[in-house]
């Protein structure tokens, strides 16, 4: 039993030494291009463990499926390991936002930035592994855990929908607040090192107060995320390796797509859908059980909706954010209940219309009238984004074409016909 923990464990520590110690051993400004590249091979580590787990249980090697974890077929297994690892990499795109958030409150110089990260990633995997022992424990022995795993993702889906990224109040972090309080802290940073000597007396820098802003905000987001990935399996090597697995690229992924994220302007509404999907997954996981794949299915083209829809022009990424917070309570908590029924009705209407325009897209491939669904779907994507008009229009304009409607209207053959007309019907006048 212990043999597949053990070598996942062993991998993991060889998989950090090997980015730490060796390929990125020299403090260095990591470029886009290289963090491209980083978050492929990442991917690519991650899809090749997927292998191995379909062929583990499958075969039930070192004890998969059989003493470790639960009896699952290779191709579950596989689904799930997959859709958990989706779910977490989806999920810690929000994270994003705050690691760059922190960077720049306090100014981390770009040469320390993955130096900070690869350890705030190394504690996330420890809390991440207590954390997931204890909600497989959890669940184990009150089954009714379940529902309040739903009603968590549930409510921080509201919660993301109406969260702000432009308040955010480092001061009150409170492991920022206690190592204020209790260690004296330099004004400058000292090269990569998190803590120095000065006439005796050991000082904490500013770039290990944000190791403890990361480290804090890392286990707000495991909360949400660990909870999503039980909606998926039971089984804790399944859920551990492949949330592990997923934050290991969260490096890679932060150089890659930091200065971009602004650009991806509905990806957020995407991530709220998610949770939601996956909160009511679990509360209906004793009524009316979702099968893994259809849960794949549904979360990788929530994510494509989201980044298609980001990627076409449109308005103003700024007309997404929450309006600026007013001073006075009752003009703030007006402000915040328009934004969340602004917000609430975009998601919807970009879910439903997005949904009705893929069900035109496949009946293309089927005799089913797609030259009117497609349409359909683009008018409803019409009442609240300008790209979604834009489209219309153009498909008004190829079907035009196609249907040759371009050629009956050619200027001149009603004037013709009609003098026609009044050429015949002159000769009557004497």
């Amino acid at each position: 039993m212990i043999w597949a923990w053990s070598g996942f464990l062993l991998f993991i520590c060889l998989l950090l030494a090997l980015d730490l110690g060796v390929i990125h051993r020299k403090p260095h400004e990591v470029s886009t291009r290289a963090a491209l590249a980083w978050s492929a091979a990442w991917i690519s580590v991650a899809l090749g463990f997927n292998v191995l787990v379909y062929f583990g249980y499958e075969h039930h090697w070192v004890g998969l499926g059989d003493v470790i974890g639960h009896e699952l077929s290779g191709r579950q297994a596989g689904i799930q390991f997959l859709t958990g690892y989706v779910i977490e990499k989806s999920l810690s795109l929000d994270n994003i936002f705050i690691i760059a958030l922190l960077f720049s409150y306090f100014q981390v110089p770009p040469a320390h930035q993955h130096r900070v990260l690869f350890w705030g990633i190394l504690g996330a995997i420890v809390l991440r592994g207590l954390m997931i022992l204890a909600g497989t424990a959890l669940i184990e022995r009150f089954e009714w855990i379940v529902y309040v795993f739903g009603a968590m993702l549930l409510l921080t889906a509201v919660k993301m929908l109406m969260a702000r990224h432009d308040n955010l109040s480092v001061e009150r972090n409170p492991l920022v607040r206690l190592a204020r309080r209790y260690f004296p802290i330099t004004e400058e940073y000292h090269g990569a090192h998190f803590l120095v000597r000065r006439d005796g007396r050991l000082f904490m820098t500013p770039l290990c107060l944000v190791i403890l802003a990361v480290e804090s905000s890392d286990v707000l987001f495991a909360v949400d995320s660990i909870p999503a990935i039980f909606s998926v399996t039971r089984d804790p090597f399944i859920v551990f390796s492949s949330n592990i697995l997923a934050i290991l690229g969260l490096r890679a992924l932060y150089f890659a797509l930091a200065g971009a994220m602004r650009k991806f302007r509905y990806l957020k509404m995407s991530l709220v859908f998610i949770l939601a999907f996956v909160g009511v997954k679990m509360l209906l996981v004793h009524v009316e059980p979702v099968p893994t794949s259809v849960s794949l299915a549904v979360i990788c083209g929530i994510l494509m909706v989201g980044i298609a829809a980001s990627c076409m022009p449109g308005e103003d990424p700024a007309a997404l954010e929450p309006p600026p917070l007013a001073k006075s309570p009752p003009s703030a908590i007006k402000r915040t209940a328009v934004y969340a029924l602004r917000q609430a009705r975009r998601l919807i209407v970009l879910i439903v219309g997005s949904s009705v325009v893929l069900f035109g897209i496949v009946l293309f491939f089927t005799p089913g009238p797609a030259i009117v669904v497609i349409p359909i779907g683009l008018l409803i994507l019409g009442t609240e984004f300008v790209w979604a008009r834009q489209l219309l229009k153009r498909f008004k304009d190829e079907a035009r074409k196609w249907t040759g409607g371009k050629d009956r209207g050619k200027p001149g053959d009603s004037k013709s016909k009609g003098a026609e007309n009044v050429e015949t019907a002159s000769p009557e006048t004497p």
